[in-house]
């Protein structure tokens, strides 16, 4: 078979074989993964943080391949067009992320979830390719006989979340983060239709699992990172406020689209109009008018947008327990005397409160079950020796509180 190969920095080389996948990885839709970085705004905290999607994807490919190969080899029998398939839908899996993945979620795009979209365009995909994608297609929705296959893809121990780990402690400089994704790929295997690990494979779960939640707290939730993000919220939502008024605000046409128009579910499957623009989207169209609107008229547009461009990020408290209402007025009366903005408009752009809340394995989810010797099956969070049930299925929460500095 002939091959493609991609230099990895994290997996060295790694083979595409010509055909569908390759056909995919040179598609333009999943090239303009190259332009979406797969941390957003984390890089304005760890500046090595500046890798895509589309690495990140090619890297979830090369991690399934592996598990498949590693379960056949264990006398588990997967076809070639399984296999196939597998392989199209985890490089596919991210395929619907926007610009600066979920900011635009609930700002620009309403009751529309990255996984649909991702599911709207495998399904344009499959057209173009005349079907070659149905199988693909019925295993990422967990339609297709083989259970195990879609939880290669989707699940507590997925292909994507062992990539994005260790690429994100790679990227990141974030040590903690950096798991055996190759340990935990040899110990797999499928017991009545479902993944397991071997129990010699225990103490890479363990890590797996504790490094998941120090990257959580440590990267994905940074609370640098989470500030950055709300401002590029508010700022888009500023801009799309004043989209509504009909105050006429430079944008690529795709952005356009999206900034004056009311676009959610339904118009997503009315026609194709609006996928169409959401795949011209990436970082960049956002990065060139908060360039251009950091000159606008409009005093709190312009703020956000010169703050992003020049890291002047919203302070940020983190507390265990609510911020009393009292306190958060406070903060909008200063703010409100430093740059003589109403009260109103500084609760819906300059300040925002935030609740977050993670575990680091929840029991009611896809469960990661043992494989002992004599062939019985435990829960991972009953057989560790290192973590109890309590220390694994509880659920951290925390409260951020950013606002606008003086």
């Amino acid at each position: 078979m002939d091959y493609k190969i991609i230099n990895d920095p994290v997996f060295g080389f790694i083979r595409i074989p010509k055909g569908l996948l390759y056909d995919i990885v040179k598609h333009p839709y999943f090239f303009r993964l190259s332009r979406i970085k797969q941390l957003g705004l984390a890089y304005m905290v760890f500046p090595g943080a500046q890798h895509t999607r589309f690495q990140h994807s090619i890297g979830a490919y090369h991690l399934v391949v592996g598990a498949m190969r590693s379960l056949i080899r264990k006398g588990n029998f997967i076809f070639d067009s399984e296999e196939e398939a597998v392989s199209a839908a985890i490089l596919m899996h991210d395929i619907g992320h926007g610009p600066f993945s979920h900011v635009l979620e609930n700002t620009l795009i309403h009751n529309v979830s990255h996984e649909e979209i991702s599911l709207m365009i495998m399904e344009r995909l499959n057209e173009e390719f005349r079907g070659e994608l149905t199988l693909a297609i019925k295993i990422f929705k967990n339609e297709y006989p083989k259970q195990f296959l879609h939880q290669l893809i989707s699940s507590q121990l997925d292909v994507d979340r062992l990539d994005y780990l260790r690429r994100d402690s790679f990227f990141s400089g974030v040590t903690e983060g950096n798991i055996g994704s190759s340990r935990i790929i040899d110990m797999l295997n499928v017991v009545d239709d479902h993944l397991v690990v071997e129990k010699k494979g225990i103490y890479s779960i363990e890590n797996y699992l504790v490094s998941r939640r120090l990257m959580y707290w440590q990267v994905y939730l940074h609370k640098t990172a989470v500030s950055a993000e709300h401002m590029l919220i508010n700022a888009l939502r500023r801009a799309k406020d004043l989209a509504r008024e009909g105050v006429e605000l430079f944008a690529s046409p795709a952005l356009h689209y999206f900034l004056y128009r009311d676009v959610d579910d339904q118009l997503f499957n009315a026609d194709g109009t609006a996928l169409d623009n959401f795949l011209l989207l990436d970082d960049y169209d956002i990065w060139a008018s908060l360039k251009v609107w950091q000159h606008h008229d409009d005093p709190i547009l312009a703020l956000l947008s010169r703050n992003l461009l020049s890291r002047n990020i919203f302070k940020v408290e983190v507390s265990d327990t609510p911020f009393e209402q009292e306190y958060i007025n406070s903060k909008i009366l200063s703010i409100s005397d430093a740059y003589g903005i109403s009260h109103e408009q500084i609760r819906r752009y300059l300040i925002a409160e935030k609740e977050v809340g993670k575990d680091m394995y929840n029991l009611y989810d896809d469960r990661i079950e043992i494989l002992d010797k004599d062939g019985s099956i435990t829960d991972v969070a009953d057989v560790s020796d290192m973590l109890n049930i309590e220390t694994l299925s509880k659920h951290v929460k925390k409260y951020y509180l950013c606002y606008q500095r003086i």
